[in-house]
């Protein structure tokens, strides 16, 4: 009987939860939608302009350069599915990288599929997959909360190398390769008529074949924390 009971409790407070996410939607969407009504302009047809525009063409030409990395090479506007990337190969003094970045190039710009686009453009085999989470330190007088950023990590490989691979979709306040949590992001800013401008970040360092990712999670996630610090403070 107290099983019972326990478990009639539990549907309670699950329909209980529900009922309030429900909730929340409604008055997210109604305060977005009666000023669109009242007006005549809806923020998704009608979005914000992109504030830093200027700071992500530059990135798109330029690159970037970051603390304790040399830049080896860099190449922009490479053609990877249906986008123009730009690719830096940089070193530190035991490591070679390369970088991937695909800037937003205007307001109506989404993520969409740049993580297959790279599959098939290295036609690689990957496993290992997990999530890897890193924090970036803020400067000690910000009174902001640190970001966290959510990357895939994985394994990949061809016939002839092994690499680690970390990814994700970089914006203002943190980062996450799936384009949901943009989507999410980027509609919470419109109500305050912004926008999340974003990035798409792909690290790739080469290993020894087969070798586990682990032996080089500590210095992906550095690296991550660098750039997406660089991108913070540069171009958002």
């Amino acid at each position: 009987m107290k099983q019972m009971i326990s478990a009639r409790k539990l549907l309670r407070q699950y329909k209980l939860s529900k009922i309030a996410i429900l909730m929340f939607l409604l008055l997210l969407v109604g305060v977005v939608a009666i000023p669109g009504y009242a007006t005549g302009r809806w923020p998704w047809t009608n979005p914000p302009a992109v504030a830093n525009l200027k700071q992500l063409r530059s990135l798109r030409q330029d690159g970037m350069t970051l603390p304790d990395w040399q830049v080896i090479r860099i190449q922009n506007n490479v053609q990877i599915g249906g986008h123009r990337w730009l690719v830096e190969e940089i070193k530190n003094y035991q490591t070679i990288a390369i970088l991937l970045l695909l800037p937003q190039n205007g307001h109506k710009s989404q993520p969409q599929v740049e993580w297959l686009d790279i599959d098939g453009f290295h036609r690689w085999q990957t496993d290992s997959h997990r999530t890897l989470r890193f924090t970036v330190k803020l400067a000690p007088t910000s009174d902001k909360p640190s970001p966290t950023v959510e990357a895939r990590f994985f394994r990949s490989w061809t016939p002839q190398q092994t690499f680690a691979v970390v990814q994700w979709y970089a914006w203002p306040n943190g980062g996450s390769p799936a384009t949901s949590r943009w989507f999410w992001e980027d509609s919470i800013a419109r109500l305050s008529n912004r926008r999340a401008s974003w990035v798409a970040v792909s690290i790739i360092v080469p290993i020894q074949p087969q070798s586990d990712i682990k032996i080089v999670e500590p210095l992906l996630k550095s690296l991550g924390q660098t750039v997406q610090a660089k991108l913070m403070t540069e171009t958002f």
